[in-house]
């Protein structure tokens, strides 16, 4: 399984990253899974240089492609980071205005410079009418309809509905849901990658994701992974995690 670990900004000190990054990389390789850090920016050149099987991920990417943009951290100074993927449309940056459009621009940075985009996609709500569906739909598509079918396939999925965000394992969403999301997700992508192809996409789920839940949402979802957000930046918690699905 994908697991990609979204420091947002919890981790505001290297001793802290450092720590995390031991704790990745001890349990780097046990059973079979791609672990993936995504710290704060400041922290991406620190942390990558140390051999490891470990991978990282940038939070974010800009719009621009260089030049006079203060501030902004462009693909190209992600990649001479380290980093081999970048997390795009995640709900906080949508919430603060981020546009499909926008996602659709940062998506196509990646990929020119061989970063895999991760793209955050979910509804803030459930309606009775299920119209959330549509609007999952319609996120797709933003990013898919103008990708090249050779594109297309080099997208990660991260379905992460707002409602699910911080909330007790218990009151999260439940495997089943899950698991209709999932289907719903690729019945989606089937108007894009015909065949079989769509199976090759990966589909990973974020949103309150905590070692007491972790192997119930994966077990029987057709998950293929996920994006885990607070739980991820305390050493215990981040081991057992990785632990419950080995």
């Amino acid at each position: 399984m994908l697991i990609v670990s979204n420091w947002k900004a919890y981790v505001e000190k290297l001793d802290k990253a450092k720590a995390l990054l031991a704790a990745a990389k001890r349990a780097a390789g046990k059973g079979g899974h791609e672990l993936v850090l995504a710290p704060p920016a400041p922290f991406l050149g620190l942390l990558t240089g140390v051999r490891t099987k470990v991978r990282f991920a940038s939070q974010d990417l800009s719009l621009s492609t260089g030049g006079a943009h203060t501030g902004e951290v462009t693909a190209a100074a992600v990649v001479g980071a380290g980093a081999s993927y970048a997390i795009i449309g995640h709900s906080e940056r949508r919430a603060a205005g981020e546009t499909d459009e926008q996602v659709l621009e940062k998506v196509r940075h990646a990929i020119a410079h061989k970063l895999t985009p991760i793209v955050c996609i979910g509804e803030r709500e459930r309606d009775e009418d299920a119209q959330y569906l549509k609007f999952v739909r319609e996120q797709i598509g933003a990013v898919y309809a103008p990708l090249s079918p050779k594109e297309r396939l080099q997208v990660v999925i991260a379905y992460e509905p707002v409602w699910a965000i911080g909330k007790a394992a218990a009151d999260a969403i439940t495997s089943t849901d899950l698991a209709e999301m999932i289907a719903y997700i690729r019945k989606v992508l089937a108007d894009y990658i015909p065949g079989k192809g769509n199976q090759k996409v990966r589909i990973i789920y974020g949103g309150s994701v905590e070692p007491g839940n972790i192997r119930m949402l994966a077990g029987g979802s057709g998950v293929d992974g996920f994006l885990i957000g607070h739980a991820s930046v305390d050493v215990p918690t981040y081991s057992a995690l990785v632990k419950a699905l080995s």
